[in-house]
Formats: C-alpha cells, sequence, structure tokens
C-alpha cells in the first residue's frame, strides 16, 4: 500500500467560465463533471445518471456538474438549455424527494445560470456531506444505491463502506462501547501505573489522584456503566489504552501499530530502528505513543529559553510533532484494515491512520470543528496534556511549519484499497534563509510590515523566478481571495509585475526583470547554424539509448559529434541558451538536428504524423515525450504532429500548462509565437511512504 497516492481534490465552486475559451480548456476530475442533458427532445432534461454523481460527489469531496456542456472524447463544447428553468425544477424537487436521494444537499446559491454567448447552462455545486448525513443514497435503499467519485467516474461503494459510513453517522465515538466480560485483569498494570504517574506530576493535587485503580479509570472514560442496561466494564477506550495488543485483538482483529526510522528519503520499504507489535512491550496506545514520541523527537534541537525560572523544553516542533502522533491515535478507526504508521526521514515526518476525515480536510486545516473518532481516548490523552480537544491540533501544526517556513504540510485521503487518512510534514524550506535575507535586504524594513503569504509571493517569486495565484494557494492555507489580494497588493506596490489576466496570471519580481529571459534573447542570430549544419553525416548506430529525453547517450557519439560548429550547440543539434535560467537545451529548429535526432522524434510523433485524429491523451502524451527534459518550440511541435501552431495551443499546450504538465520557457510571453514547452522528469526521490 502506498502512503500518499490519492490526492484530495479541492472543491471547485471557484471555476471560472466566461467564455468558450474557458469551455475548451474543462477536464473532467474527482470534483468536475459535465452532461449534456438536452433530453430526447434537445431541448433540456435532467440526465437520469446526475443523482448518481451527485451521490458521490457528496461522500466524496463534493464538486461541480455542468448541465448543457457536452464532453467527446476528451473535447468540451457549449451546448445549453433551451428549457433551463425546467431542468433547474427537475433538480430541487429531486433534491428534496427521498425516493430518489436521501439528503438536499442543495442550496439556492448552489444552483447558478451562466450565459457566454447568448447560450445559456446550469453549474451545480454539490456540497461534500456531513457525516451524519453520509452516505448520501439513492432509492431510500444505502446498501448497492451509495456511490464515490474516484478520478472523474461514479463508483458504488461495497457494502462494508456503506455499513462503515452508516456506523460513522450513529456513533459520536466509536470507542465508548462496553466490553462484556473484560476487567482490570485485562490491563498492563505497568502502562496503568505509568499513566497515573504522569497525571499526578502534572497535576498533583488532582483529586482523581486519591482514587483507587477502578475509580479512577471510570473517571476518566476507561471504565463505564451503563444503567439502563444495567451493565459495567472496560470501555473499548480503555483497552487500547492499557491493555496488552494480543487482548486488544480478541476485540479489533486489524489492530496494529507501526513506527519505522528510515534513513533515506527513498521509496524503499528499508527502516534503521522499527517499533511494531512483536511482543517486546505492551502494544497499546499510550506506551506506543511515548516510545514513538521520544524516537521523533530525538535530534530536535532545544535552544536554551527560561519560563519562570525553569528551562524551556518544548519548541513550536516539538509541539507540531506531539499534536500530530496525538491525531493520529485519537482519530484512527481501529476497525479498519489499514494499520496506523508512523514514518521518520530525514526531509519528512508521515502519519497514517485507518479511517477517513470526519470533517472536511479544509475544515479541519483551519479548526474550530471538533468531531473527534475516539472522544475517550483523546481526553485519557488530555489528562496528561497530550492533544486538544477544541479542533486546534491540526492548525497548531499548520502554523509551526508556517513559522520555519517549510514546505505546506500535506493532509490528504486515501480510499482504494482501504480508507485512510494522511499527513506528511516536509522539512524541507519553502524559502531558503538566504532567500530571505537577500529580500528584507532589498525591500528594506517594509519587507518586514508586510504578510506572511506576501513573504511567501515574493520568495517563490524570487526562487521560482515567477509565481501564480494557483502556486501560492497550493503553498498557502488562505483562502483564494486572499491570494488574489495579496497579489494585486504587491502589484500595486510595484514589487511584482504581472503578465496576463485574471487568475491565469503570471508574476515576478520587478527587480528581477533582466533575470527572466525574453524568446529574442534565446532565439537570436549568434544561436543559429548555418543551412547546412544537418549535413554532418553522423549515422544512427553512432548514438546509445541512455539519455533521459530521447533514448541518446553522448557518452556513445561517433568522433565526428564535436563538428557541428556551434559551441551554442549540444551533440544532437539542439541549442543551448545562453541564460542561465534555462537548464535544459531548446529544439528550436528540426534541420539543424542530427539525423538520429530527428529520427527518434519522429517516432515519437508517429500516431499524430499519420492520423488526422488522434485522441487528447495520445496527444498529450506524445507532447509530454517530445518535450521530454528539452524545451521543443511550438513552431517545431506543430511540424512533428502536423497540427497548426494555433490549434496545438488552443486544444492541448494552454491546458497542459495550466495542469503543470509542462512549463513555459517564456513565462513572462506566454503567447509569444517563439514560445517553447518542456516536461521535466525529475529524479526520482522520496515523496510516498510504503509499507
Amino acid at each position: 500500500m502506498q502512503f500518499g497516492k490519492f490526492q484530495v481534490i479541492t472543491m471547485a465552486n471557484e471555476i471560472e467560465l466566461n467564455t468558450l475559451e474557458d469551455i475548451k480548456l474543462l477536464k473532467e476530475s474527482c470534483s468536475l463533471e459535465c452532461k449534456l442533458a438536452t433530453g430526447k427532445d434537445g431541448k433540456g432534461n435532467l440526465p437520469n445518471d446526475f443523482w448518481e454523481t451527485y451521490s458521490a460527489m457528496a461522500n466524496t469531496y463534493g464538486g461541480i456538474v455542468l448541465l448543457g456542456i457536452q464532453e467527446k472524447k476528451g473535447q468540451f463544447s457549449l451546448v445549453g438549455l433551451e428549457n433551463i428553468d425546467t431542468v433547474k425544477a427537475q433538480l430541487v424537487n429531486g433534491a428534496n424527494n427521498p425516493q430518489i436521494v436521501s439528503a438536499n444537499l442543495l442550496k439556492d446559491e448552489h444552483i447558478e445560470t451562466i450565459s457566454i454567448e447568448c447560450i445559456q447552462f446550469l453549474k451545480v455545486i454539490i456540497p461534500e456531506a456531513t457525516r451524519k448525513d453520509r452516505p448520501v443514497y439513492l432509492k431510500q435503499t444505502p446498501i448497492k444505491n451509495s456511490y464515490r467519485r474516484l478520478n472523474e467516474s461514479d463508483q458504488k461503494m461495497s457494502d462494508e463502506e456503506v455499513k462503515r459510513a452508516l456506523a460513522e453517522q450513529m456513533n459520536d465515538s466509536r470507542d465508548n462501547e462496553i466490553l462484556i466480560g473484560y476487567g482490570l485483569t485485562d490491563l498492563h498494570e505497568k502502562t496503568l501505573q505509568d499513566y497515573r504517574q504522569t497525571f499526578a506530576v502534572r497535576q498533583p493535587t488532582h483529586p482523581f489522584n486519591k482514587l483507587d485503580d477502578l475509580a479512577f479509570l471510570e473517571r476518566i472514560g476507561a471504565w463505564r456503566r451503563d444503567r439502563e442496561k444495567d451493565i459495567a466494564g472496560l470501555t473499548i477506550a480503555g483497552l487500547l489504552m492499557f491493555a496488552e495488543d494480543h487482548t486488544i485483538q480478541d476485540i479489533l482483529p486489524n489492530y496494529q501499530l507501526d513506527y519505522q526510522e528510515r534513513p533515506q528519503a527513498k521509496t524503499e520499504n528499508r527502516w534503521s530502528d522499527r517499533v511494531t507489535l512483536d511482543g517486546t512491550w505492551s502494544g497499546n496506545l499510550f506506551d506506543f505513543f511515548h516510545i514513538v514520541y521520544r524516537k521523533l523527537t530525538t535530534e530536535i534541537k532545544v535552544p536554551f529559553q527560561l519560563e519562570g525560572g525553569i528551562r524551556k523544553e518544548d519548541t513550536p516542533l516539538h509541539i507540531a510533532v506531539r499534536e500530530a502522533l496525538c491525531n493520529v491515535l485519537v482519530h484512527a478507526d481501529y476497525t479498519g484494515r489499514a494499520s496506523v504508521l508512523v514514518v521518520k526521514r530525514p526531509d519528512m515526518f508521515g502519519f497514517r491512520n485507518p479511517g477517513l476525515m470526519r470533517v472536511p480536510v479544509s475544515v479541519a486545516i483551519h479548526g474550530g470543528e471538533a468531531d473527534c473518532r475516539n472522544r475517550l481516548i483523546h481526553k485519557m490523552f488530555r489528562f496528561v496534556g497530550i492533544g486538544e480537544q477544541s479542533g486546534s491540533g491540526l492548525p497548531k501544526i499548520f502554523d509551526s511549519w508556517k513559522a520555519y517556513h517549510w514546505k505546506k504540510p500535506m493532509l490528504e485521503e486515501v480510499i482504494k484499497p482501504n480508507e485512510q487518512t494522511l499527513l506528511k510534514l516536509w522539512m524541507t524550506d519553502l524559502l531558503p534563509q538566504g532567500s530571505m535575507s537577500l529580500l528584507a535586504r532589498h525591500f528594506g524594513t517594509e519587507f518586514g510590515q508586510v504578510s506572511n503569504l506576501a513573504q511567501l509571493a515574493l520568495g517563490i517569486a524570487f526562487n521560482e523566478k515567477t509565481v501564480t495565484h494557483e502556486r501560492l494557494c497550493s503553498l498557502s492555507t488562505e483562502h483564494s481571495a486572499d491570494v488574489s489580494k495579496t497579489l494585486n497588493m504587491l502589484v500595486e506596490k510595484g514589487w511584482l509585475k504581472q503578465t496576463g489576466h485574471s487568475r491565469g496570471s503570471v508574476y515576478h519580481l520587478t527587480t528581477l526583470d533582466s533575470m527572466i529571459p525574453k524568446a529574442d534573447d534565446v532565439f537570436n542570430e549568434s544561436n543559429t547554424l548555418g543551412s547546412n549544419s544537418n549535413t554532418l553525416g553522423l549515422s544512427s548506430n553512432t548514438l546509445g539509448s541512455n539519455s533521459n529525453t530521447l533514448g541518446l547517450s553522448s557518452n556513445t557519439l561517433g568522433s565526428n559529434s564535436n563538428t557541428l560548429g556551434s559551441e551554442n550547440r549540444d551533440e544532437f543539434g539542439r541549442l543551448i541558451s545562453p541564460s542561465e535560467y534555462h537548464r535544459f537545451p531548446f529544439i528550436d529548429e528540426l534541420t539543424l538536428l542530427t539525423e538520429p535526432t530527428l529520427i527518434k522524434l519522429h517516432e515519437i510523433a508517429k500516431e499524430p504524423r499519420t492520423k488526422k485524429r488522434v485522441s487528447s491523451d495520445v496527444m498529450e502524451a506524445v507532447l509530454l515525450n517530445l518535450c521530454k527534459n528539452q524545451y521543443v518550440s511550438i513552431s517545431v511541435l506543430s511540424e512533428l504532429v502536423e497540427r497548426t501552431p494555433d490549434l496545438l495551443r488552443k486544444s492541448y499546450l494552454s491546458n497542459m500548462v495550466k495542469t503543470k504538465k509542462l512549463e513555459l520557457a517564456f513565462p513572462t510571453e506566454i503567447s509569444s509565437p517563439k514560445q517553447a514547452y518542456i516536461y521535466i522528469v525529475k529524479e526520482k526521490n522520496m515523496t510516498e511512504l510504503t509499507i
């Protein structure tokens, strides 16, 4: 199972649809679906499968359905709805009909009529359902009629997934069940005494300290009486906190705890230290927390700081790691099939718990809405100073990472093959200290007076040469509107320069204008070869097969390869940019390439060259392969795939840049006829955790 394979999709209710060009750039995803909805008469009718999509999006992360837009082979076109009021009425009536769907999540503001060039269509925003409403199902029967969104398809939830959602809906806390036949003898005595000692040290005058073990356990929630049923015994929370693993597994057979310390930032499942249920320790949650917390914080440096005459041992990093470890234990669904996994690597801390979030990810990050799966366990940790029950744990973690200028933590959910929640805390500098110091010196005291978000925008623009609205949103927890305001403010101050319009704009530091090369800086006469440069007579058998880009190896070139005649060209005839901004070569003219290189490019582009119509997936794959680790000008791409530059840009390249599949060679000249594109394939590093 992979740690972090499924990325949570943010609700796309802010997509902008103002022109036909916006429609063409659409792409169906987990959070977006387009339906023709014209009906048999072609005037407008709510399609039958709308409610399956409604159920699927509500049970996943919410999303948008566009009614009146046709999708054909990956291409989108606006058809419109003539009887748009009829479709609206069908929507409202269906959402309020329990025979059709179990919960109405739609409000007036969720159904919007949009008009483009006098053609009307509907934008329907489907909110993510709360735990109390899940699963949202059809036909009055949750089993076999509940759906979930995976990629761009609606898939039926398994019976097990439905039952788990129903259990989450009915139980505010999953750990307060009384276990018949279990008593004090089932607890690990040393764990209980360690807990009581920790409690007493923290609160020496607390009245609980005078109680015997049974009374103490009852007061903290580990033992409970049900007066209505006249039963008493250990709760599941008490068992998980204080029993031994083999006893816990009698009740929860999937219960598994795992800590792995990995010496390198790689995907290999190798560890230098591990804590798991191997019989050498108790195997309960309280002991696991303390063993693992010590290991996680071993290398964290504590600056000398006095508080009340006593050295303060906590740093924001200690607090964040403690909250994350507590979080993973108190929110775990111990009936689930995935294990609790904690990973420590040189570049990150990783935490995984079985079970999905009980509140939307965006809500959890901003805090204030607590809905803990195991409230008694959380209560027991809180009694000894670990964790809070106010919904502030994740905001503390994100704030700590922001204070260190590290990459924003990644909180995500995995649905298949097993439901699980993942938190990755990257310890990689988002804004290197040297960059921040330089910016502070350059802008003076004003730099320290702008918001952290503004500093982040300037730092990204400095380190990455440009910044966009989308990029800043991906690295910040701030609202999209605040990101827009911040970028506009920096433009008004004259610190950033804007190219483009609206959220498709590219921004760069005004004072670093000269560092962003223009097309004319690269493509000038001094960087071109004579017309005979392609007649070097290199044969294809003089080339190897280990190149990162075209399957070519410079180490196996024939002895004549150095006679290309220009230091501005590499051994394949590709242009070397005079700017340090470009780390990769350019293909700007096919006639200047070596024969084997040209042959290889033609092989890659064979399908679109020989067919008038190919699917968008095929064309995108070809374009990515052509641009792998090399800039290719739009004129060369046009020639290779035999499509006009205008068609390529509008139908493929613009969207591929927007979705980060391709990067621009000249980001400040978006529509330049000399624009070139690149697909950078980085050396594989550890971005996932595996078990």
